[in-house]
């Protein structure tokens, strides 16, 4: 099978997140652009979807960023809830 050059130009700071966590994963970009790539063909689309959360969403998301109303606890007490 051919091999075809995908050239892509990406933020520098999410180059790095991302690449860390992939690393992380035991991957690297060339085999997770193509496990996107294969999702795309398998959905015949974005393999997820695509949208603005609403204002209450919005909100939460950028508390637990911050670290609001955010609790720590371990995988037995999930269990226990």
């Amino acid at each position: 099978m051919k091999n075809a050059i995908i050239n892509a130009r990406i933020e520098s700071d999410l180059k790095v997140d991302v690449e860390s966590i992939l690393k992380n994963l035991g991957l690297n970009a060339t085999q997770a652009i193509n496990m996107f790539y294969q999702q795309i063909k398998y959905h015949n689309g974005i393999p997820f979807e695509i949208k603005i959360p609403n204002a209450e969403t919005q909100k939460v998301i950028e508390e637990s960023r911050k670290g609001i109303n955010v609790e720590d606890f371990s995988f037995d007490e999930l269990k226990d809830k």
